[in-house]
């Protein structure tokens, strides 16, 4: 039973977010977890989360707690890219069609966009949000793609100004924006409007 506790002692410690998961992991039985965090005022935050009383919590990371798989695309990666100076009212994120994600949009803070499962992985990266903490988010490329494929559902003059902002950025790279293309099948259109651009 000590070394059950002490292990628990260590996770309190150094984690600002707890789960049942990550007591299991360390050997902490589901009892002593939920009487150590009585113990110690921590709350949950969302379902299957906790963090100590009156923390500062931050939706994004608590967002890819609960599911692993999501990645922080569009409006979000648009807003942490610096493409556009508007943040995002709800979070966006994308995950693979079929994927259940009633109770990420449920609760109303939450756009999802679904892609076939093997084109989920392309162009995922881990990036730090405000708070600090690695989140899964795609890159730069990748989310000029989305804007394509989104563009129909996006206002005009928030696409120009994506791509303007795009188009000047020293680090942009091109030819991974052209693979990129080439397997959501939008070749054609971004060489078109990216030539009037650059």
């Amino acid at each position: 039973m000590g070394t059950s506790m002490d292990a628990m002692e260590r996770l309190i410690k150094d984690h600002e977010y707890l789960t049942p998961r990550d007591a299991e992991k360390a050997g902490v039985t589901r009892f002593h977890f939920y009487q150590s965090l009585r113990e110690h005022g921590w709350e949950q935050v969302r379902r299957g989360v906790y963090a100590p009383k009156d923390a500062w919590v931050d939706e994004l990371y608590l967002l890819h707690l609960r599911s692993p798989q999501l990645v922080f695309s569009h409006d979000e990666a648009f807003y942490h890219y610096g493409l556009s100076e508007r943040e995002p009212l709800l979070h966006t994120v994308t995950l693979y069609s079929g994927y259940n994600a009633h109770r990420l949009v449920a609760d109303g803070r939450c756009k999802v966009y679904t892609v076939k499962k093997e084109l989920l992985p392309v162009g995922r990266t881990m990036v730090r949000d405000n708070c600090g903490n690695a989140i899964p988010m795609y890159d730069l490329e990748r989310t000029i793609c989305d804007l394509f494929r989104s563009r129909s559902t996006i206002e005009i003059q928030d696409f120009t100004a994506v791509l303007k902002a795009y188009a000047a950025r020293r680090d942009k790279d091109l030819n991974r924006l052209t693979a990129y293309a080439k397997l959501f099948h939008l070749e054609n259109v971004i060489r078109q409007t990216l030539q009037l651009l650059l």
